[in-house]
């Protein structure tokens, strides 16, 4: 009998065990359920910056095709975007509402540098991830000060590091001159050119406010210090009144180079005009889905029927809507990874250990990794040079 009590009392543990182990199988933080995950984003869907809204149609967009399959892990993906029209306090507004009253279980893909400075310290208060975000700057890659903030964007630094050395290495005598929109952007962008070039071959720097009607008088002035190489850290409509310029003025230059986030053939190149554009350089790391070398491209084939089914009024031949395609999948991949551990700290492990992910749109010989100590998503840059019609490839990638 005494035997027989043990075993009870053994196969009763096991059971005891087992349900605990069932109840501790899965762990939720607010945002996550058995049905559902909760994402938000800002996203300036008017005012100013509204071109750049198209990466969060199309993250919503593709958070339904998966949704439309099952879903991840069997949970729907509920994307929660709100306008905040490129202003910080509206920012600070509508995050904290996605944050206190829809209770996401992160945040992810908001543009704009000024406009996540006005949340991010909140953000990591609050422990909410904050994740890929459309900014470059190097605040938003400080893993031990803002430990749930992580980029999408590489380092504005580090392409401006990029710049310098394909300078010293085609035109090592050149005299540079750099216009540069003044703010942390603008700044970071010109720290990584002087880092990589020195200050001696910087021969003139001008910065302009991002409300500024032009930037004729900048161009002026910079083509008085007699550079030959132009380098403009500039937002879209700044950097094509500055292409623009420097043809008007018969501004002779051996090289001319724009920030990524102006290598925009129908924002930049066209208004400039394609005659004073051609020759024009800079970076990319993902396809062109607009670029015919892509046309038989599988991936760019499978993105085009996407755009196509999902959002078919939305022109998909622009950067944006890749950018927000990739985004998508990259947070698809860490919830899938988070398994049934959806807990904010475990989404900011996933993103953060992300090892050699290569996604569909992403440029040959580039991929994505993270670490705990390192949040840059790159670590290559494709430099690319337009040619009067499209942006072609030069060399292979490069490292910053």
């Amino acid at each position: 009998m005494k035997r027989m009590n043990n075993a009870v009392v053994a196969l009763a543990c096991v059971g005891a065990c087992g349900v605990g182990n069932m109840a501790w199988a899965k762990k939720y933080d607010a945002g996550a359920s058995d049905t559902e995950v909760k994402i938000g984003n800002t996203m300036p869907y008017s005012g100013s910056a509204s071109s750049f809204s198209a990466a969060g149609r199309v993250i919503g967009a593709y958070f339904e095709k998966v949704n439309e399959a099952g879903g991840v892990n069997g949970r729907k993906l509920v994307w929660l975007s709100y306008d905040d029209q490129y202003s910080p306090p509206m920012t600070v507004e509508q995050t904290r509402k996605l944050v206190e009253k829809d209770q996401v279980l992160a945040i992810m893909g908001s543009l704009g540098t000024a406009t996540n400075s006005a949340v991010y310290r909140y953000l990591n208060q609050k422990k909410v991830p904050q994740l890929f975000l459309l900014t470059g700057a190097p605040k938003f890659s400080d893993p031990k000060a803002y430990p749930y903030t992580t980029p999408f964007t590489p380092s504005f630094e580090s392409e401006g590091r990029v710049f310098a050395n394909k300078i010293k290495s085609s035109n090592p005598n050149a005299k540079v001159a750099v216009l540069y929109q003044n703010d942390d952007m603008g700044k970071a962008y010109l720290e990584g050119l002087k880092s990589g070039l020195g200050t001696a071959q910087i021969v003139a720097a001008a910065s302009y406010e991002s409300s500024d009607p032009t930037v004729d008088s900048q161009i002026v002035k910079l083509k008085s210090s007699g550079a030959d190489v132009f380098v403009s850290f500039s937002m879209p409509r700044a950097a094509a009144q500055a292409i623009k310029k420097v043809k008007d003025i018969n501004w002779n230059l051996a090289e001319q180079y724009v920030a990524s986030s102006s290598a925009y053939v129908k924002t930049v190149m066209e208004p400039a005009g394609p005659d004073a554009a051609k020759g024009v350089k800079s970076t990319i790391y993902f396809k062109d889905a607009s670029d015919p070398r892509w046309a038989n491209d599988p991936a760019t084939q499978e993105f085009k029927a996407f755009m196509k089914k999902y959002l078919p009024g939305e022109d998909a031949s622009t950067s944006q809507t890749v950018l927000g395609y990739t985004m998508a999948q990259v947070m698809v991949h860490v919830v899938t990874a988070a398994g049934d551990e959806l807990t904010r700290d475990n989404i900011l492990k996933q993103a953060t250990s992300i090892k050699s992910l290569s996604l569909p749109m992403l440029l040959p010989g580039i991929s994505m990794q993270t670490t705990a100590a390192n949040y840059q998503l790159f670590d290559a840059f494709q430099l690319i040079q337009f040619d009067g019609k499209q942006f072609g490839p030069v060399g292979t990638p490069v490292r910053p």
